[in-house]
């Protein structure tokens, strides 16, 4: 497959146009960045670690009848995906208090959330990602009341089939972000990627808070050994798909 150019480049992944102009090629890079991108470093063998676990859950997904842009992987750090337009959304997913929700309301770290919550933060690094009421977002234009219901709905179903697979795998999702577009149908289909760079995970064979953790929290806090929990992760993703 030819490349044609660059298209967009995020902190995490670059996007090219291909040879045919309903699918972009994405370059999984080892980058980490962390408090919108304050932070910054590199994880050894991430790009590659994030392009696998993404491409195993959605295939989960897609055979769980969640339609995703995947198509296929080309190469260890490349991911073929349909051209979408992206929702100026992240529709972040919490099971269990832990972050910015823990900080912002007072609620006990690990408290669990029945049903869980879900939320909308505005894609836009120069005013923080915010959060966003539902008027906000309205008022915003960023999606219609139905649109909202049906990333709300798509969301849950999402966050129920990926708990099941992760507890399979020992490990616990304790919360999570998705991100959405729409493709040349206007159908609502899920984007980016799925990875402990998106998700917060905990493995559940540890008791101590920090040893736990499984994802960036890793490089955020300055836990150390990043590069062997997302390892560690993708080895009991594949373990579940062998």
């Amino acid at each position: 497959m030819s490349l044609d150019r660059k298209l967009y480049e995020g902190k995490a992944k670059i996007l090219y146009t291909t040879d045919d102009s309903e699918i972009l090629l994405t370059h999984f890079k080892d980058d980490a960045t962390a408090f919108n991108a304050q932070k910054r470093g590199t994880i050894a063998g991430k790009g590659e670690i994030n392009n696998a676990i993404s491409r195993h859950l959605f295939e989960l997904l897609e055979a769980k009848g969640i339609p995703t842009h995947f198509i296929d992987c080309p190469a260890p750090n490349q991911m073929r995906v349909r051209r979408v337009q992206i929702i100026p959304l992240e529709v972040v997913v919490r099971n269990i208090a832990a972050g910015s929700l823990c900080q912002q309301t007072g609620i006990a770290l690990g408290t669990a959330l029945n049903p869980p919550l879900v939320e909308f933060y505005y894609k836009n690094d120069a005013l923080g990602d915010p959060l966003l009421t539902r008027d906000r977002l309205l008022l915003l234009q960023l999606a219609t009341p139905y649109q909202m219901e049906e990333l709300q709905a798509s969301a849950r179903a999402i966050n129920e089939i990926l708990k099941v697979f992760f507890n399979q795998c020992g490990i616990t999702l304790v919360d999570f972000k998705l991100e959405f577009g729409f493709d040349r149908d206007r159908k609502l289909i899920l984007a980016d990627e799925i990875s402990p760079d998106t998700c917060r995970l905990w493995d559940q064979s540890e008791t101590d808070p920090n040893q736990r953790v499984m994802d960036k929290d890793r490089f955020r806090r300055d836990l150390g050994s990043v590069e062997t929990a997302y390892q560690k992760v993708l080895q009991r993703v594949l373990s579940q798909n062998a």
